[in-house]
């Protein structure tokens, strides 16, 4: 049994060979040959339509070595907060937990929960609260951070968190229905993340 286990571990999966990750795929734009092609078989007088390839700006190549810092941009829906900012490390709320990234950090995309964000740059560290969103963390040492709300941790009033935190609350224990619950519950968990923003 073990034999057999041992082959079948050397043996390439199949397609294995075709299948590409995407951090093997080119740094400039390519055309879709195959879609072209399989266009002008049907309709060989009109023109291909433009495939989301033919928007996308090249990927900028991964680099051969690590870099020594982090290019962060954190937009908002209504703002830009950083834009190519290089920093040392940023530390996201991930859904998972507290997730610190650093220069050559592998690629990953992570799920935003109600938090603190930190910006490390030298001794200096910006705090913002950020209520949800996601973190694309790409190959070549740049976060793109997409946060719904944020506020630096600074300009946040305690009293008006308190007091949010129990009005909260007595909407939980007072809800009736499954949609006011729901609601109530958003409610103290984003204040009670403000809270430990404080706190922490």
């Amino acid at each position: 049994m073990f034999r057999r286990a041992t082959t079948l571990l050397r043996r390439p999966l199949m397609g294995a060979t075709s299948r590409r990750f995407s951090t093997d795929l080119p740094a400039a734009p390519v055309e879709d040959s195959t879609f072209v092609e399989a266009w002008k078989k049907v309709s060989p007088n009109v023109d291909p339509p433009k495939t989301p390839l033919a928007y996308m700006k090249p990927r900028p190549a991964t680099p051969t070595s690590l870099p020594s810092k982090l290019t962060v941009n954190f937009v908002l829906p209504y703002a830009s907060e950083l834009s190519a900012k290089e920093v040392d490390m940023v530390i996201v709320p991930a859904t998972t937990g507290q997730m610190g990234v650093l220069p050559g950090h592998v690629a990953t995309i992570a799920e935003l929960k109600p938090g603190v964000l930190s910006v490390h740059e030298g001794n200096d560290v910006t705090k913002y609260f950020i209520s949800s969103g996601f973190a694309f963390i790409h190959a070549n040492s740049v976060a793109d951070i997409i946060a719904v709300e944020a506020v630096p941790v600074d300009r946040i009033d305690a009293n008006l968190v308190q007091k949010g935190l129990q009005e909260f609350t007595q909407k939980l224990n007072s809800a009736t229905t499954d949609l006011e619950k729901a609601e109530a519950q958003i409610g103290v968990d984003v204040h009670s993340a403000l809270n430990s923003a404080l706190t922490g």
